[in-house]
């Protein structure tokens, strides 16, 4: 009997760490098999700040899913993402010995390996090369070449690349949480799989993934990726503008954003009031539910303002360009009340709240694994499962990872503890 595929997705964000597992059932859809998450606090921006802490978050989340499902997890298909990430456009080719010869994947490993030795700039390396649109002899247009004649096989791909430190950085933290990372995905391509139709990636659509520390974008037009971007902000500095703004603690900031934050002022009456408990010996503080609005409203339009710079960037008003599908907003930031009529209004393009229930079986678990919040950890396992072509992403080998298991002994007890606390 052929043995289940099961794969396990790693998510290491700015505000939490998920490890989730799961496998295809009989009808191609996800059936997830557990999950472990965690607070993350080694992770700024999307960026490593702190590796010990980052490992024992890692371990944490784990953790959590071994003891409660049952499951080992060995080896992770993990995401990255961070203001470090660039994407550049670049056609490249190859010249075969025997054009009579049909083009195979030996051919397109080449010309995708040839691309791979692009010169970056100083400190950077390719995260994916992703095929845009393949030429045989001049002939245009052609999404898959295998099987066909010619001499020149060429195409135009859309190369996404990181700091070397970074990719270092994440597959580190977890080589030293005792994982094995299988691939490394940008995040926002992920959470496409997890969020978007093939429908809507024909007809061109952005998916914005609002997280805590970045905004990641991805424009697909054609059912091919056109345009991928990082915006270095996301909810926590809603989070920060609300703290300073009311003059509240950090996670009462964060509560009154989760439950009374709205994008919309107009929304609000000027007698909605909340009040937040003072620290010890004070009153009770009062904040206005229409302030509070506008407090958000306007970190908002700052984030929609970059992301529709860069969907300009794209040249979507042109006829070829022309994104019919609109915007899927998806991550936990999009679960802000009215961000969605606020896009629109920002963008004038219509707008919808990307959620994984096309992809995912009927779920059984206490958590709900559709909630936009975890479309990174379901693309993540997706892509794992349905086997992207490994030309496409980031494989990373044991020599790229230099071993220092010494320097984590004796940490991982207080710190385990202290996550335990917190929750």
């Amino acid at each position: 009997m052929k043995k289940e595929k099961i794969v396990f997705g790693l998510d290491i964000g700015t505000t939490k760490i998920v490890c989730l597992a799961g496998k295809l059932n009989e009808h191609g859809k996800l059936e997830v098999l557990g999950f472990g998450k965690s607070k993350s606090l080694g992770v700024r921006r999307g960026i490593v700040n702190n590796i010990m802490q980052t490992v024992e978050s890692i371990n944490f989340a784990v953790t959590m899913l071994e003891n409660k499902f049952g499951l080992k997890v060995d080896s992770v298909s993990t995401g990255i993402a961070g203001q470090h990430i660039r994407s550049v456009q670049h056609s490249d080719y190859i010249t075969r010995s025997n054009p009579q010869k049909y083009i195979d994947k030996i051919d397109i490993e080449k010309l995708h390996q040839q691309v791979k030795q692009l010169i970056l700039l100083p400190g950077e390396e390719i995260i994916h090369v992703l095929a845009q649109e393949y030429k045989i002899d001049g002939q245009t247009e052609i999404s898959q070449p295998e099987g066909m004649h010619g001499r020149r096989l060429e195409a135009v791909f859309h190369i996404v690349a990181g700091q070397t430190a970074a990719i270092k950085n994440i597959t580190k933290c977890v080589v030293e949480a005792n994982l094995k990372v299988t691939t490394l995905n940008l995040e926002p391509l992920a959470s496409a799989d997890a969020v978007l139709s093939s429908e809507e990636k024909e007809a061109g659509v952005v998916l914005v993934d609002i997280g805590g520390g970045t905004t990641d974008l991805a424009i697909f037009k054609d059912g091919i990726i056109k345009h991928t971007a990082v915006i270095p902000f996301g909810g926590n500095v809603i989070t920060d503008d609300i703290k300073e703004g009311c003059s509240i603690l950090h996670k009462d900031a964060e509560l009154l954003k989760i439950r009374f934050g709205s994008a919309l002022p107009s929304e609000n009456k000027e007698t909605e009031i909340v009040s937040i408990p003072g620290l010890r010996g004070r009153e009770p503080k009062e904040i206005s539910l229409k302030n509070l609005s506008k407090i958000i409203k306007a970190r908002v339009e700052e984030i929609m303002d970059q992301v529709y710079r860069q969907i300009t960037a794209y040249g979507f008003q042109e006829g070829k360009n022309k994104l019919i599908g609109g915007i899927v907003l998806t991550g936990g930031g999009s679960q802000l009340k009215h961000i969605k009529q606020l896009t629109e209004y920002i963008t004038g393009m219509s707008t919808r709240i990307g959620y994984s229930n096309e992809h995912l079986s009927q779920a059984t678990l206490e958590e709900d694994i559709s909630n936009p919040s975890y479309a990174t950890s379901v693309g993540l396992v997706l892509r794992g499962l349905k086997g992207n072509n490994l030309q496409d992403v980031k494989d990373i080998s044991d020599e790229e990872i230099v071993y220092e298991s010494t320097f984590f002994e004796n940490w991982s007890k207080k710190f385990l503890q202290y996550l335990l606390n917190e929750k």
